[in-house]
Order: structure tokens, then sequence, then C-alpha cells
């Protein structure tokens, strides 16, 4: 497919220079390379239903056109240094060239002068995304929030539309949304500060839970859905942060106490064992196999916290868990030793078709959003073997991830752009566990990123619209939360 792609884009390119079509410059010189465009779209893999890929010249220039043609079909876009493409035809010419490659070359015009720069190509996936994202959208901040909300947006527009937003809950904080097998209709999320609590919803019934128990002592963190959608995975977490002294590195979120349980939704009860609830051990982080038999989580040996935080390295394993008992397995296996690598893993998440797990790997602690170092990395659940993604990992943080129901696309959070602001990039994973070049989810404006004061987190696909919002919420959200009942089965 390379070795075709190229060879397309160097015969296009060729006819463009002996042929003008219409409204392409005539006379223009030669530059000899791509233009310099943001986002960087250049040769990249997209799904048949995504947004345009709009974009700008970093270059100073007083006209643009860009000419996007493949085998069947194309299309002209002329405007200043913003290339913005029609969403109608923008869809219509994907449909069109599906499975194939489109090939795009930019023209730009400074002082009168036309310039052609050397065109590149995009290839577009036959396999849809889901059609939704959804995440948290908040200000960056350390001790406290101000404005922030649960939104979902439609991958194939530009559409965006909150879900709830603190402004109705007097500035609370809301995280850790999640959803069962990608299913809009059944949804958790939780609540901090002045409403607290943890809301479950299942089709037309919205239940807000209180979910620390005298047991647990601590309320539950982060969620995993088991494939049944009879059961969510918790984590039960004591979280604080400390600041650094030293330029290069900001802040330090960690657990001084970590134990996993299991919400049984029917029986309104938290279960769990000693094995995942070790007094010698931190666990957290958890999250079913596709199957449903096994779950996934990060353990690490228990230190004095904050003296020992960056000591604190967590490895990836596995128990099992039987969904018609709801009882765990009888021992714990270990699938990334911290020994062996010398770092740290948080965010094991197993793709739909039980291939493949993704995880973030960072020097120590857990919180890998604040690590620069940290990086993503791929299980290969058949034989054991993992390796960097390095096709899609930069210098700066890579993060939160999540896959999309058909199990090829994946969403991650990055702050590869300027190391401040969280923003998510897309790929596919082939069938090899090869990831292609990663885009920036697009924006109807190029400019969208570098003006927006918001980071982006927690990027979860959805197969259709959130129909709950934050205004038919109130009522669950106003109500007495619910007491869970707490279970312990060796």
């Amino acid at each position: 497919m390379e070795n075709r792609h190229i060879i397309k884009i160097t015969l296009i390119a060729g006819f463009l220079i002996l042929v003008s079509c219409t409204g392409i410059p005539e006379k223009y010189i030669e530059t000899g390379k791509q233009p310099d465009i943001f986002p960087d779209i250049a040769d990249v893999t997209v799904p048949v239903n995504i947004a345009p890929l709009n974009f700008r010249l970093n270059d100073e220039c007083d006209r643009v056109i860009a000419l996007i043609e493949g085998d069947r079909g194309k299309l002209t876009v002329r405007s200043k240094n913003k290339v913005k493409i029609p969403i109608g035809k923008w869809h219509i010419i994907l449909e069109q060239n599906a499975g194939d490659d489109l090939v795009v070359t930019v023209y730009s015009k400074h002082n009168g002068v036309w310039s052609g720069h050397l065109p590149f190509g995009i290839f577009i996936k036959e396999t849809p995304l889901d059609p939704y994202l959804v995440y948290r959208r908040i200000a960056p901040g350390y001790e406290s929030w101000s404005r922030m909300g649960i939104y979902q947006r439609n991958l194939s527009n530009f559409d965006e539309d909150p879900v709830i937003d603190n402004r109705m809950l007097t500035g609370n904080c809301m995280n850790c949304h999640s959803f069962s097998n990608h299913d809009p209709d059944r949804m958790m999320l939780h609540l901090r500060g002045k409403v607290s609590g943890t809301l479950i919803t299942i089709e037309n019934n919205v239940v807000k839970l209180d979910t620390k128990t005298r047991e647990t002592k601590y309320n539950c963190v982060y969620p995993y859905w088991h494939p049944s959608g009879k059961y969510i995975a918790f984590s039960v977490n004591n979280i604080s942060q400390v600041f650094h002294s030293v330029k290069d590195k900001r802040i330090e979120v960690m657990d001084s106490e970590s134990d996993l349980v299991v919400y049984d939704i029917s029986s309104n009860k938290l279960i769990t064992n000693h094995l995942v609830s070790s007094k010698e051990s931190f666990e957290t982080f958890p999250s079913f196999s596709a199957d449903g038999t096994e779950l996934y989580f990060c353990s690490a040996k228990r230190g004095n916290i904050p003296s020992d935080y960056s000591n604190i390295r967590y490895s990836l394993c596995k128990t099992g868990f039987d969904p018609v008992t709801g009882t765990f397995g009888d021992q714990v296996d270990t699938l990334v030793s911290s020994d062996r690598t010398g770092k740290s893993i948080s965010f094991p998440r197993a793709s739909p078709d039980g291939k493949f797990l993704m995880f973030t790997m960072s020097d120590y602690g857990n919180f890998s959003i604040w690590h620069k170092e940290a990086d993503l990395y791929l299980l290969n659940l058949a034989d054991g073997t993992f390796s960097a993604l390095d096709p899609v990992n930069s210098d700066e943080t890579e993060s939160y991830h999540s896959w999309s129901s058909g199990s090829h696309w994946f969403v991650f959070s990055s702050r590869r752009i300027d190391g401040l602001y969280t923003r998510f990039y897309l790929s596919w994973l082939d069938e090899n566990g090869l990831p292609t070049k990663p885009f920036l989810l697009p924006q109807k404006d190029p400019d969208y990123y570098e003006n927006s004061l918001f980071s982006f987190n927690v990027p979860e696909f959805v197969t259709g619209r959130i129909r709950y919002n934050g205004r038919n919420m109130i009522n669950a959200i106003d109500s007495d939360a619910k007491s869970v009942i707490f279970e312990t089965k060796e």
C-alpha cells in the first residue's frame, strides 16, 4: 500500500505541472517540499466517517488553494491561509474513495507570487469509528477546579454538546465517566464536591450511589464495566498530591491507600477478596478482559507516602473473575513486571476483540498524565510480548487511551503540541499490532487548539448520542445517595 501511495502522488504531481486544472494557478514556483501545515495530516490514515481534516499554513500567505483528489472524485478549496473543507463534499469524496488514497496538493500565494508544494496523501479506511467521543473538558489546575464538564462530540462533524456541566451544579467536580460496551445508554460518572455521589444510568433509570462503606473507608474511583453490563470494577483510593520544586516537574498525584472492588449492580453490593485488596500492595486501575473472565489491574508493593513516591512502581497483573457467581480467581498472575521494566504501568485496556492490551508506562507512580516520559505500550495477549507504540509516542506525555468498538481505531491523550494542554489523537492498529501515524481530533477552525484554554481528558468512544444530559439528571443528583453493601468473597 505504501509503494502504491508514493507512486500515485508522484504521477499526479507530474500531471499538475504539465496540465493546469480549473482554479489552479497556471504559473507557480515549485518549492520542492510539502507545505508546512497545522495540524500535521500528511500521510495519515483516517476512518471513512471522520470530520473534515481542516488545516492552516504556518507560513504567512495571501491565498491558499488545496486540491483534494482520488481515483473517484476531487474537490478544490480556496481561501486565505486556512483550508476549511465543506462537510458534505468531504464525506462524498471519502465514501467514493474508501479503501484508497486521497492526494492533497497545496498552492499558496505570497506577495503576488504562487508557490506549488509537493503533494501528500491521506489513506481512507472503510472501517468507521464509533460515531461519538465523550470526554471531560477542563481548565488546567491543581488544588481546585473552575469550569469543567462532560461533553460529547459527533466525530463526523464538529458538533459538541455538554452532557453535564458544573455550572449546573454549583461548581462541582465530575470525573471518571465510563460506559458499558460503548453503549451511550449505560453510563456512570462520579460527582465530587458539595453534591457528591456516583451516578449510574441504565436505559431510562438514573441511580445515585454513596460508594463509601465502613470497610472501604473511601469512595470508589477508577471504573471499568464488565462486558455483561452486570458489574463495574472500581479502585478505592486515598489520593493526595504534592508539588515539585524543580522546573521540569509540576505535581505528583499518588495513592496512600488503594484496593479493588467490583460492584454488582443487581444486588447493590461491593465485592472483593484478599488478592485484590491486599495490605501488602497498592492495587488500582481495574479493567476486564474482552470475555469478562479476567480482571486486569496495576499493583505495586506498598510504600510510605509521600516519602517513597518515586520508588513506587506498578506491575501489570490479572486474576480470574466468574461473572456467574461474582467471585475472583484464586491467584494473581504478573503479565509485565516493574522489576523487569524498571518502570510503572497505568491504564490497562484490552481491545474488544481480545487480541491486545494497551497500557501507559512511566518512570514511577500511577498518575501518568503529569509524567513527560509517559508513553503507550501494547501487549500481545496471545504470546505475552509487549513493545512501545513508537509510531504514536512523542517526547511529551501520552496517557489515557481507549478503543473503538471495532478494536482497530483507538484514541489517546497527548501533550505533544506544547507540553501543557492535553489533546486527543486517533490512530489505526493493524492485525499485527502496528499503529498508523496519529492525527489530531479535527476541529472546524484550525486555530481552535491554539485559542482554547481547556485540556481534554478521558476520551471514551460510544456508539450513539447520549440521551441524558445535566438537566434530566438533576432529580437524581439532588436525591439522597443510595448506600451500597460491602461483601468479601474468598
